[in-house]
């Protein structure tokens, strides 16, 4: 094809993700480090207070991560008719509000964003796929994260990855309006140029028979600025090990002997507990509190991961990266979606011991998976220094110039 843009001028790049904290900060990360190599960047993302956008040209989706998760109480059927799709359906128009009178050279997009594709179309231009945990591209050596996280075998394997496919068709609808808006007419829409896995080669080595288009390039993180506040300074530098403790968004069961089982589990071990209490997921009762207890409701991985001897949590695909980089095990509670796959691949990697169900944490279990990750700490640090080297941001943007420049050339072809 033949580019508006000259060989030479900076790449536009639109990127776009939905779901919670850990689907929107790599996007963040990402505009960020392409903004600094000289692209010219919009990101479009869900409302998130927790994520700081300053900087960037950022464009809200008009959705929170609460709008696209199941009501308390109801069933799964209410939930989605009356909260998860008419969310969804104005993500997707608002997509499209973003990229229509912008000019992208290439759309960057969390297979979620099902608009992503149709104004690929209409621009004509290149949209690649991000993977921030292995489900959308097939592979005969592990399932999709989020169907099972322990092997099928090879055909049911490859298998599991429709999945994802299947569940985009009950938005048909919204890419049937989308497409209509913009004149696009039936047939096939564009498929990605190029899939960027968001993941860690030292924690998930790339499948060989992955195709060449699938890149895995590292997770977009982003070294933090911000201190810690000096309370938790004063704690961190107090004496005694301690473990971090916190499930980020995750809620559900009961929080309350949740963290007790926690705090208990640790001071068997002769630990203090630096716990956040997210979105509900942990509530220590203040009879348990002491001075060898900190709780907020949030708190900065980077300066606490490096510190503490161990990291409880729900095994979300930022929060297992993060603790990895710190070379520090990890005792996973997996709730939902990618995190039993996470968990299922830390303890066969020896990075962490087996998981902990979210519902049964007693202090005895809890005192187990401690002295059982201790055992892991060697590997750990191993993996850590590894991923030193890794420059995920970096990776994916040089990947994305690559890209635009080829099609500027005329000489990529996708489809």
């Amino acid at each position: 094809m033949t580019s508006r843009s000259q060989a030479d001028d900076p790449v536009r790049l639109l990127l776009a993700t939905l779901g919670s904290r850990g689907d929107v900060e790599p996007f963040v990360h990402l505009a960020r480090a392409a903004q600094d190599a000289g692209a010219v960047v919009r990101v479009a993302v869900p409302d998130q207070r927790e994520v700081d956008t300053t900087g960037l040209d950022a464009v809200s989706l008009g959705v929170r991560f609460a709008d696209l998760v199941p009501l308390p109480g109801s069933s799964a059927g209410e939930s989605f008719r009356e909260q998860i799709r008419p969310a969804m359906s104005r993500a997707l128009a608002a997509f499209v509000d973003a990229g229509m009178d912008w000019a992208p050279d290439v759309i960057v997009a969390h297979p979620k964003v099902l608009t992503a594709p149709v104004l690929a179309a209409r621009d004509g231009i290149p949209h690649l796929s991000v993977e921030l945990t292995p489900t959308v591209t097939p592979t005969a050596r592990f399932p999709a994260a989020g169907v099972a996280s322990r092997s099928l075998g090879p055909i049911l394997n490859r298998i599991s990855y429709r999945a994802v496919g299947m569940a985009s068709r009950l938005f048909a609808a919204d890419v049937r309006a989308a497409r209509t808006r913009l004149a696009i007419p039936s047939g096939a829409l564009p498929a990605p140029a190029a899939s960027l896995v968001a993941v860690s080669p030292s924690l998930l080595p790339r499948p060989s028979d992955w195709p060449a288009s699938v890149h895995i390039t590292g997770d977009w993180h982003r070294r933090s600025a911000s201190a810690a506040d000096t309370d938790l300074e004063e704690f961190i530098r107090a004496d005694g090990p301690f473990i971090y403790a916190g499930f980020g968004s995750m809620t559900g069961g009961d929080p309350a002997s949740r963290a007790e089982a926690i705090i208990d589990g640790a001071r068997r071990m002769g630990l203090r507990v630096v716990m956040a209490t997210g979105w509900g997921g942990l509530q220590p009762p203040r009879r348990i509190h002491g001075p060898d207890v900190f709780v907020a409701e949030s708190l900065p991985h980077e300066t606490v991961f490096r510190h503490a001897v161990a990291a409880i949590h729900h095994g979300g695909a930022g929060t297992t990266h993060a603790v990895a980089r710190a070379g520090i095990p990890s005792i996973i509670v997996p709730f939902l979606a990618d995190q039993p796959f996470w968990a299922a691949q830390l303890h066969r990697a020896g990075l962490a011991p087996a998981p902990l169900h979210r519902d049964r944490l007693t202090p005895d279990r809890v005192q187990a998976a401690i002295a059982a990750s201790m055992a892991c700490a060697s590997r750990c640090r191993t993996i850590a220094e590894q991923m030193s080297a890794e420059d995920g941001t970096a990776t994916a943007v040089a990947i994305v110039d690559a890209g635009v420049r080829a099609d500027r050339r005329g000489d990529l072809r996708h489809g």
